[in-house]
């Protein structure tokens, strides 16, 4: 929940003329649903992606103040972000909400980011991979495919702190994870990690073999670090 419409659109103009000469690797950029017209408008053709931070799991109706998962495809997003950390916490969202919130993305025609992630209590407890796996279960729809849906883990004891997991967190959850998915999905699903992510951390989290992309938060607010950082996600 940041940004005016100038600022955005001075955000947009930033990162599309960085893109003028072709991206680093794939980027999507996930703006509040108030500037998303804008933002769309002004990256077309540019390569980057546009995406919604949430969505409605019905296609219409008496729902005040959401957003339908079809009224974001019109708007020309191609993703949108379902059961980030801050849902499940601040709005009470469970893993069905999450499933049935993917399941009118896929219908969308939209590629559905799950996000998953245990807090601290759980990973203290040793409760980690079983919340992981749990949520990751409940959270998908049968709808979803290796082309459809990303998973990104985000561990919610690492958002916004400044405590990013370490690199033998990443590595062991992500592994755990991957072999999860490629049962369900197979062969090129990606798995990204979240959790305060900045140009300081992200070519060691991109070096890890599982971690197939980023979900980057409050870095993304400075086109030029959150650049940095895609510039890290180049493929070699």
């Amino acid at each position: 929940m940041h940004g005016t419409l100038a600022w955005a659109e001075d955000q947009a103009r930033r990162l599309a003329e960085k893109a003028r000469n072709g991206l680093p690797c794939d980027v999507l950029v996930c703006p509040p649903a108030t500037l998303l017209n804008s933002v769309a408008g002004l990256l077309r053709d540019t390569g980057i992606l546009v995406g919604a931070q949430d969505c409605h799991h019905e296609t219409h109706g008496a729902y005040t103040g959401d957003i339908a998962a079809t009224m974001l495809a019109d708007l020309g997003c191609s993703h949108v972000l379902v059961g980030h950390s801050e849902r499940r916490t601040s709005h009470g969202e469970g893993s069905r909400d999450v499933r049935k919130k993917a399941k009118a993305a896929h219908q969308a025609g939209l590629v559905a980011i799950i996000c998953i992630g245990e807090n601290r209590d759980e990973r203290r407890a040793g409760k980690a991979f079983d919340t992981a796996a749990d949520q990751l279960a409940r959270s998908f729809p049968v709808s979803a495919t290796a082309a459809n849906t990303v998973i990104a883990w985000e561990p919610v004891w690492a958002i916004g702190t400044g405590d990013t997991a370490n690199a033998a967190d990443v590595l062991a959850m992500h592994r755990f994870l991957k072999q999860q998915l490629m049962a369900r999905l197979g062969e090129g699903v990606r798995l990204l990690y979240g959790g305060s992510v900045n140009p300081s951390n992200s070519r060691e989290l991109l070096a890890i073999e599982p971690v197939d992309g980023l979900l980057i938060g409050g870095a993304s607010l400075d086109p030029d670090r959150f650049w940095q950082i895609a510039t890290d996600g180049a493929p070699d």
